[in-house]
């Protein structure tokens, strides 16, 4: 990612696909019509979303967050191996099942979990893609959809005309997949800051790859099929992103952009307890230069 200076101009009021309040009145229904002891409610599902930008250099990082954090399912992203080279065996040692699909250099996906996904999906079917940018599979009966979303490059640019093509095509497949799975979750690098408090600097960002309308108005088209930004259905402190650039101590001054998101489906949406980003990991020597995002569910009983 390349930082790039727009233009000043006034930022755009915020929009939000599902407030706070809503959720707050959700859970309290819950608690009216089941009781405190929430009795219909299975333990909590930990699920997590990780650009590791590269996994070839990050993995003894995955593998020690792994082993503290004992997620129940991650998604990751811009693995940047072929399958040949994915750490199968590294992963698998450490009691790992995992799931990936893979490229040279670019790209690269893949799902960790705790027990084996099944029903695994690579790519949105029907939309031809050379670029290995999605997968899914189902732990239990939650539906896990990782992405990672295209950068787009620039307004106008063949890469934003890709970017916008690919998101039409998700948006169609993932309404298929939630008719057939109600509790689905999608995670991954969205590679869009949904609105401006999502971005450190909304005026220098105003119109810029990211924090495009076009872009946003598609963040909210997945919003509209039902699904909801975990992190905001919590109250959350400001300025707090989840990725920085490398360069011009970007990560030293908090200047960095909220692009890394947990969407959850209507039937989920009552359970979630926490979303946070796991920010000291990108304090480590050479990091990724993304953070994880965790939400932590408790799920409706089957």
């Amino acid at each position: 990612m390349r930082l790039i200076v727009a233009p000043r101009t006034a930022p755009k009021p915020h929009t939000n696909c599902s407030p706070r309040r809503r959720h707050a009145a959700a859970i309290e229904t819950d608690r009216r019509e089941n009781g405190s002891s929430r009795s219909t409610l299975r333990p909590a599902m930990k699920l997590a979303t990780w650009n590791v930008n590269s996994l070839g250099i990050r993995l003894p990082h995955l593998l020690a967050w792994l082993a503290e954090t004992q997620p129940d399912a991650v998604v990751l992203q811009e693995t940047k191996l072929v399958d040949e080279k994915f750490p199968h065996a590294e992963l698998k040692e450490a009691g790992w099942h995992v799931e990936f699909f893979g490229q040279k250099t670019y790209n690269g996906v893949a799902l960790v979990s705790k027990q084996p996904a099944t029903a695994i999906v690579r790519n949105i079917p029907g939309h031809a893609d050379e670029q290995a940018r999605v997968i899914a599979g189902t732990i239990g009966d939650v539906r896990i959809v990782g992405g990672y979303f295209p950068n787009g490059q620039a307004p106008g640019s063949e890469k934003f005309a890709y970017k916008m093509a690919w998101l039409d095509a998700l948006k169609a497949w993932l309404a298929t997949e939630l008719a057939a799975h109600p509790k689905l979750v999608l995670m991954g690098d969205f590679n869009i800051a949904p609105e401006d408090r999502d971005v450190h600097d909304p005026v220098l960002w105003a119109g810029q790859i990211h924090c495009t309308d076009e872009e946003r108005t598609h963040f909210r088209g997945l919003c509209g099929l039902g699904l909801h930004d975990a992190f905001r259905l919590l109250e959350q402190p400001p300025k707090l992103w989840s990725w920085w650039d490398y360069r011009n101590l970007a990560f030293r001054k908090n200047q960095g952009l909220r692009i890394d998101h947990i969407l959850v489906s209507e039937p989920l949406r009552a359970g979630v307890r926490a979303c946070t980003i796991d920010k000291a990991q990108r304090k480590l020597e050479r990091p990724s230069d993304h953070a994880p995002v965790i939400v932590e569910i408790e799920l409706p009983a089957a």
